[in-house]
């Protein structure tokens, strides 16, 4: 018995010692090099150009006759004012769904890079705003505005970028394309369209740069300093409806189960087993990028996965929320519907999940393993919506290092880090194009901001838009 002790002893110390020696070692690397060239452009252009683009209220919906087009046109017609020199150097071709492409025409054409945005927005209930969403108002610093951060801000970004390089008479060393949808935000084909001219014109895309990640503070654990984070691949999402259908009869005799209650054991069994965590390359590379930043007790969990892998998913499980949306498929029931009477059986009852899927699922593998842990045959699954998901692009290449290079350029000190973006954007269409797309918002975002995003009183700081233009700039100088 001594000796299985000292045996079990020996053991854990030696356990102990691999787990401290290798903490030990998962030592931070060093931050990407910068651009750093000199940056010239006029700022206050910049911003109203932007407070322009807010006043125009390119709302966009899924039933076309809810839209305003005039909005959208009138956009359009704004940008020979806001931005001459693109209007009059760069070619713009118009494609069907309000798809806008620019080429910045460069000295060479086989690798050039791809700048997306999209100029649509969300509604936005102006009764609940401290000022008028589509006013434009600037106070103390701050652009008030539905599609500040989302994403007329880039878009604004990408031509006063190439504005001020044009009229410095840059000429980049490959051609630059400027990509830009009027539809994204109801899953609108625009980008797709913009996808399928490229291939038809056989033109080589190598570099893409689409809205994503952002400059961040406190969404990593255990790191203080801010986090530039790049999207280098996107969940896919799935809309499933679960129906339940009965004879339905009167309330004052139910069965042991009625379909709304059928319904509700589907939601609990789900919630109470959530798809598998699967630690894929986004975010293996993220943890590895940034868990060797943060404090003694995360940077050992990071640097031993192998051992505490099963404690981390236990954590993201009990807390939820972003770090583990990163982690796994998340599944969040969002409607239910039943009888239309209180005292009457429903002959039909509904619900409907959004799913978000992990990189290591699909549509078809997670409505399998749904059907499986409901184990009720009576509850019918249906897709309504979906996509799987996109692409994981590269970090060893040429193209992910001039965009750190960008971002270590304009935010000084921010750790640059791939990671996955949990949202969906019109950059899943360029997966067939290229391996190489990379989802960026170029602004460095409080956590209070953040949460404006497609809420009430969307707002951005005036810096923040001369930094985004700043970004781009260094981004174009290196194309």
């Amino acid at each position: 018995m001594i000796w299985i002790l000292v045996a079990l002893g020996a053991a854990f110390v030696a356990l102990l010692a691999v787990i401290l020696v290798r903490t030990a070692l998962f030592v931070p690397r060093e931050n990407p090099a910068p651009e750093d060239g000199e940056v010239s452009f006029d700022r206050e252009a910049a911003v109203s150009a932007l407070q322009q683009l807010v006043r125009c209220r390119t709302v966009s919906r899924y039933s076309h006759e809810d839209e305003d087009e005039a909005e959208f046109e009138k956009l359009i017609s704004l940008l020979p004012t806001l931005y001459p020199h693109v209007i009059e150097h760069c070619t713009l071709t118009r494609l069907p769904d309000r798809a806008l492409l620019f080429r910045y025409e460069g000295r060479r054409h086989d690798a050039p890079s791809v700048m997306m945005a999209h100029y649509d927005v969300v509604p936005a209930a102006e009764e609940n705003w401290e000022k008028p969403p589509f006013a434009g108002i600037i106070e103390d610093g701050v652009l008030w505005g539905r599609g500040t951060l989302d994403t007329k801000v880039t878009f604004n970004g990408v031509l006063s970028a190439a504005e001020a390089l044009l009229s410095q008479g840059f000429v980049p060393e490959q051609d630059i394309y400027f990509a830009f949808s009027g539809g994204e935000e109801v899953n609108g084909p625009g980008a797709a369209h913009i996808v399928e001219y490229f291939r038809a014109n056989q033109i080589p895309v190598s570099l893409v740069v689409d809205e994503g990640g952002a400059v961040v503070r406190d969404v990593f654990p255990g790191v203080s300093a801010p986090c530039a984070l790049i999207g280098i691949a996107e969940k896919g999402m799935l809309d499933l409806e679960y129906r339940v259908v009965s004879a339905g009869g009167h309330a004052s005799a139910p069965p042991p189960h009625t379909p709304v209650g059928e319904l509700a054991m589907a939601c609990a069994a789900i919630e109470a087993h959530p798809p598998k965590a699967h630690l894929t390359a986004p975010v293996s590379e993220m943890f590895d990028t940034l868990g060797r930043h943060s404090s003694f007790v995360y940077r050992m969990i990071f640097a031993n996965l192998w051992c505490f892998g099963g404690l981390l998913d236990k954590l993201c499980r009990k807390t939820g929320g972003e770090l583990n949306a990163l982690m796994r498929t998340t599944v969040a029931f969002t409607r239910m519907k039943g009888s239309d009477a209180s005292n009457v059986l429903p002959p039909e009852a509904t619900m409907v999940s959004n799913i978000r899927l992990n990189p290591a699922d699909t549509m078809e593998s997670m409505q399998n393993y749904l059907a499986g842990v409901i184990g009720n045959d009576r509850v019918e699954l249906r897709p309504i919506q979906g996509m799987d998901p996109s692409r994981i692009s590269r970090t060893d290449c040429p193209e992910w290092r001039r965009v750190a290079a960008a971002v270590a350029g304009t935010w000084r000190g921010a750790l640059v880090s791939p990671y996955l973006m949990v949202q969906c954007s019109d950059s899943r269409h360029y997966g067939v194009l290229s391996d190489k797309v990379y989802r960026f918002s170029a602004m460095d975002l409080t956590s209070e901001e953040r949460h404006t995003i497609h809420g009430n009183n969307e707002r951005i700081r005036t810096e923040v838009i001369s930094r985004a233009v700043e970004f781009y700039i260094r981004l174009m100088r290196q194309c």
